[in-house]
């Protein structure tokens, strides 16, 4: 199994302190910093564009995991991958180009490429993505906010991916985003998560550095 990775979601930081939240949860452990982009088109909610990942890309060196949650990510791959991302992910159900090549473009501009699937795309759809893609983000919420409950057959859908995953042969990671908390943590990973994203579990703790590592290791 692969190594346990945190991705504390900006999404729930207090933006007037960002960079001393990062600094402040990369200092705690955190390995990557998930960037959720929103346009109130794609999901409801509007938050920032490439301008943040370019602003906290000389903060840290950790990997900056950047999920666009808009319609025709396509448009703006080159933009982000230039501001700093390290891996750039697009929703399987956005893309207008055909999202093969959209893959392929965010790997010829150097960045790791990822898919993600909201929770009522069936997860099958991955299958004929595996070539292409260095991670899968399973969402266990529906996107566009943060602190909403897990939904619980996100459980048998990871599952499934994992399969997937191991089936092929490819090296993928899974990530999964959306309700994680310390009491179900272990259930994603059990299910197959190596890659967790958790927003306010991180942000509103007082112990950043144990939830952190409770978040690796329960």
């Amino acid at each position: 199994m692969k190594d346990i990775k945190i991705a504390p979601s900006i999404l729930s930081a207090n933006y007037a302190k960002m960079g001393e939240e990062i600094k402040n949860v990369c200092d705690n452990g955190a390995d990557f910093i998930h960037v959720d982009v929103m346009d109130g088109n794609f999901v409801p909610n509007i938050n920032f564009g490439m301008k943040i990942v370019s602003d906290l890309r000389p903060l840290t060196d950790k990997v900056m995991d950047v999920h666009l949650m808009i319609v025709r990510p396509e448009r703006y791959i080159k933009e982000f991958a230039k501001a700093g991302a390290d891996y750039i992910t697009v929703h399987y159900e956005a893309c207008e180009k055909p999202i093969i090549e959209v893959l392929q473009e965010i790997r010829s501009l150097g960045v790791k490429s990822a898919v993600s699937i909201k929770p009522d795309t069936r997860v099958e759809v991955l299958e004929k993505l595996l070539p292409y893609v260095d991670m899968i983000l399973i969402m266990c919420v529906y996107p566009g906010f943060g602190g909403q409950k897990y939904i619980e057959d996100s459980t048998e859908r990871i599952k499934k991916t994992k399969e997937m995953v191991d089936a092929s042969g490819y090296d993928i990671r899974i990530e999964v985003d959306g309700g994680i908390t310390l009491e179900n943590v272990s259930i994603v990973k059990n299910a197959g998560a190596d890659t967790i994203v958790a927003g306010s579990t991180v942000f509103k703790a007082e112990d950043k550095k144990a939830v952190i590592k409770a978040l690796r290791e329960n």
